[in-house]
């Protein structure tokens, strides 16, 4: 039976980092943390991650600027309010809460952020340092990835990772920072053949491919460390991953939940980020 990775006892650990070093700076520099966050329309989902968002800042002890903004906001006014938050001092980081409504071009409103407070790390010339090694801002979701695996006192070098997955917020960056630890990785998506026997020749499996129940027990290399990015809502209001979580937990050495895995760890590496944006911003290194 795996052991089970606690995402909220990780991220309780990086937020208390978090908390620690801004008092520190606040104390010893006069460094105030900002960070803003844009919402647009009243997508039930969206707020909830915002009002957490929100919460955190308050734990870590940055300042929190929302800007909600009415559906019906142009693409244009949008563009208009990033352009301010670039420019305002008081804002380290900035974040536009994703989706958008369909009218706004999310590709637009992303590459209009500033590289130096995308702490998203969505902006074209963070992807392309990512690619190259020489990132100040990692993806909230593949970093706390990375933070889990680490936590559980693995050794990436050398082993065979899979990631099934190839979206530009998680699996292509996911990737990334594997090969970077020395892992030997293959991406898999909907068009790849012999999942199952891709699967099972993986040490460490990242799943993130957004549907549920997805990766069974009978794809699993016995003592795998099994990732489980996955969100999906059941028909009885449930809650579940990309992984079957019972027959995935008699074949993996360790395992992430859902929820309470990867999910608290996206805001807890936000809050990382952010202070990182913060530190860079005021020439401190």
């Amino acid at each position: 039976m795996a052991q089970i990775i606690d995402g909220k006892a990780v991220s309780a650990a990086v937020k208390a980092e978090v908390a620690e070093e801004t008092a520190k700076l606040r104390d010893e520099k006069g460094l105030k943390v900002g960070l803003a966050v844009v919402i647009v329309g009243n997508d039930p989902a969206s707020r909830v991650y915002v009002n957490n968002k929100k919460k955190a800042c308050e734990a870590v002890g940055f300042q929190s600027y929302e800007y909600a903004l009415d559906e019906s906001t142009t693409q244009e006014q949008l563009l208009d309010l990033v352009n301010v938050l670039n420019r305002d001092d008081r804002v380290n980081g900035i974040l536009v809460q994703l989706p958008l409504p369909k009218h706004i071009d999310e590709k637009a409103v992303i590459n209009a952020i500033s590289p130096d407070k995308d702490v998203d790390a969505f902006h074209p010339i963070n992807v392309g340092k990512i690619m190259i090694g020489e990132y100040s801002f990692l993806p909230c979701t593949p970093a706390g990835v990375m933070r889990l695996i680490e936590s559980t006192g693995t050794d990436i070098t050398g082993k065979q990772c899979v990631v099934i997955g190839r979206s530009n917020i998680v699996g292509k960056p996911q990737a990334m920072l594997l090969l970077q630890k020395n892992g030997t990785v293959t991406i898999c998506h909907s068009k790849t053949k012999n999942l199952k026997e891709i699967c099972l020749g993986a040490d460490i499996l990242v799943v993130a491919i957004g549907r549920a129940n997805f990766v069974t027990g009978d794809m699993i290399k016995e003592g795998a460390v099994v990732i489980d990015v996955g969100m999906n809502r059941l028909d009885n209001g449930k809650l579940c991953g990309d992984v079957e979580f019972e027959s995935a937990e008699k074949k993996a050495s360790f395992i992430t939940p859902v929820p309470g895995g990867v999910g608290p760890m996206t805001i807890a590496m936000l809050m990382k980020n952010t202070l990182t944006a913060a530190k860079q911003q005021a020439g401190i290194e």
